[in-house]
Parts: C-alpha cells; structure tokens; sequence
C-alpha cells in the first residue's frame, strides 16, 4: 500500500518542482530525458504547418511528454482549456484549430511559465486565448464549460491526481473530451529509489 505524503513533504515537493520550472521557464534544455523544444515536437509527430506560424521562441520553449492531439480533434469554435499549459505551445495549437470564435485558456502553476506565454502571446496578439496561473485541483471555472481539456505531462506531478481528474471533468461539458498526454510507471521503481521524495522533481 502507498503511503500517505506528510504535509512537510507535499510542502517541499511543490517547492522542488516550482524550482524546477522556474529554471525551464528560462530553457527546458537539459532538464529532461526526452527531447524538448523544436526537436522534441518533431519526434512527437506535431503539425509542421501549424508550427511553421509560430515564432522560434515559442517552439523551443516545448517541453511536453507527448502530444495530445493526437488523441482527437479540435473542432472549429469549441471551448479548451489546457491545464500546466507551461510556455504555452498546446494552447496556441488549440487555439489555431479551434479559430477566432472558440476560446482557449491555459493554466500554470509557474508564473514565470505564464509571464512566459503571455510574452508568445503579445507578439501573436490572439484574442481568444489567454493565459492565468491556476491549479489543476482547484479550478477556477463554472461546471460544464469546456468542450475539450488537454494537458501534457502535468498529472504524473500533482499530489492529488484523483481531485486533478475529478476537476478536469467538472468542467468538461456533457459528451466533452480529455486529451492527456503524461508519463506513468509500467513496473514498480527499483527499491532504492522507490517512495523517495526526490522522484516528484527530478
């Protein structure tokens, strides 16, 4: 049976990872294991036509574990939110497939990423897309409002991934859809590292 995190424990693992992503908001270069940036969205099979219209800073600010859409489409005016949306990418996607009379929110929370994407997003100057620093366990919206949630590589981070899932289909609408791109574990950890602390930021 997996033990309980103590409070001390959940405190330090959200200051390790904000840590973390402070340093990646700068460059995601070095701090993972998979490709990131340019590289990594062509080894995870991206649109290059959509790429092709978004500025060099935004591509290599990619440090996604996956590509959720490739999972399902994204349908002219839907609703999307993207939860940990980082730099941003996977939300200006959505919203370049969702057009002008859809809207898209991403979430982080990092506030240098979303200072990060809001940088992307002053020079795209998209009207329907916006960026704010929020929790996927404590949404900040109504029941019901999206279409569509998407995230990549977000969930395997919170500390409460049961309330995260309930929260995502709280506010995905009747027939909605959740695109998660993430990394899970297929066989147990080594016995030296498992239930260390240090796995969560690493």
């Amino acid at each position: 049976m997996e033990r309980k995190l103590t409070v001390q424990e959940k405190s330090l693992i959200r200051e390790k990872v904000q840590e973390k992503y402070v340093r990646v908001a700068k460059s995601p270069k070095g701090f993972f294991r998979f490709p990131t940036g340019k590289q990594g969205l062509t080894a995870l099979g991206y649109p290059s036509e959509l790429l092709n219209a978004f500025p060099e800073a935004l591509l290599e600010s990619f440090c996604g574990v996956g590509n959720p859409f490739r999972l399902g489409p994204i349908h002219r005016g839907e609703t999307i939110l993207d939860i940990g949306c980082g730099a941003g990418l996977d939300a200006f996607l959505a919203a370049e497939m969702t057009g002008p009379e859809g809207r898209v929110f991403g979430i982080d929370i990092t506030q240098q990423l979303i200072g990060k994407a809001n940088e992307h997003l002053s020079l795209l100057a998209s009207d329907h897309l916006s960026f704010e620093v929020g929790e996927a366990e404590d949404l900040l919206f109504e029941d019901q409002t999206f279409h569509v949630v998407i995230s990549n590589g977000v969930f395997n981070l919170t500390l409460d991934k049961e309330k995260a899932l309930q929260e995502a289909f709280r506010v995905l609408r009747l027939g909605g859809r959740l695109m998660v791109a993430d990394m899970v574990l297929v066989e147990p950890l080594p016995h030296e590292r498992a239930g260390k602390i240090e796995n969560w930021y690493q």
